[in-house]
């Protein structure tokens, strides 16, 4: 009998073997400074990741009254100040995520610590920074290009961390999210036909009060614009310099960023990056192909 248990326990784990995700690797957070939250059928883990560029603070143009608010919101953080959760919401390529990027750059070495989580797993955000409350260490916990529908429930989560359970979030975690919604969640006109005037005052009725309260529950909002040509031209000057030589940024350069611009219908520090990438690619393969 015992050997029959046996036989049909192992047929049991041979069926199941392949759902079981792989042993995870520790994430040792002296030496990691970055990580992602990865779903499995099972649950989920946190698995370390190496920084995916060397984006830096510089490097970013246009928005430096944003940087500037974003770094003293960090460093605040690091040294146990007060400090609030960031919404980074506008145009998309504007350098919303580059930002973010580049903090993580700057400030590791200061003891930042950033773990990216999606949205759509937003479910098992309480638990994780639960169990980052123990640690030492100081962590934003980041979502890229959050925004939920209307019928999208996983917002509550969001909600209950930022400032909504009796514990709050702890000392050492803060949420860092980005958007190309201002209020994350969409808006249409019948919510507005519910607001009144009260007096001289307006109020808002009961659905637009609850698209309000979740992005409310950022302090810190950062708005981000599509660039004037002139700060879109510098980037594509800084970016050809540094894709290439200071050399490939002459006036035809020049003339192919502005038409390229007006061909993806937008200048944005994502088209300039793109756009540096298409010119001094193109160049050294001519030269290349010439040579």
């Amino acid at each position: 009998m015992d050997a029959e248990l046996t036989q049909r326990l192992m047929q049991l784990l041979e069926r199941v073997e392949h759902w079981l995700p792989p042993a995870p690797e520790q994430v040792d957070w002296t030496t990691h400074v970055a990580a992602l939250w990865q779903r499995h059928p099972l649950g989920g883990q946190l698995v370390p990741v190496p920084v995916r560029d060397g984006v830096a603070l510089d490097d970013l143009l246009g928005i430096e009254r944003q940087k500037l608010a974003l770094l003293d919101n960090t460093r605040a953080f690091l040294q146990g100040l007060p400090a609030n959760h960031a919404l980074m919401w506008g145009a998309r390529g504007s350098g919303k995520s580059s930002l973010v990027r580049a903090l993580l750059n700057s400030l590791a070495p200061e003891g930042l610590r950033m773990i990216q989580i999606d949205r759509h797993d937003l479910s098992r955000l309480p638990a994780l920074v639960e169990e980052l409350r123990y640690l030492p260490q100081r962590f934003v916990v980041y979502c890229d290009d959050l925004s939920f529908e209307g019928h999208d429930d996983a917002y509550k989560a969001l909600k209950s961390v930022l400032d909504g359970a009796l514990t709050g979030p702890p000392d050492n975690v803060l949420l860092y999210a980005t958007s190309n919604r201002r209020h994350l969640l969409p808006e249409s006109m019948d919510d507005n036909q519910a607001s009144r005037l009260v007096g001289d005052e307006l109020h808002h009725g009961d659905a637009v009060e609850e698209k309000i309260s979740l992005s409310d529950r950022f302090g810190l909002w950062l708005g981000f614009h599509p660039f004037q040509q002139d700060v879109y031209l510098q980037a594509c000057a800084q970016w050809v310099s540094q894709l290439g030589s200071p050399q490939d940024w002459d006036s035809a350069a020049r003339a192919e960023a502005v038409r390229y611009a007006t061909l993806r219908g937008g200048r944005s520090g994502r088209v300039a990056w793109q756009f540096a990438n298409h010119w001094v690619g193109t160049r050294r393969l001519h030269a290349a192909a010439s040579g």
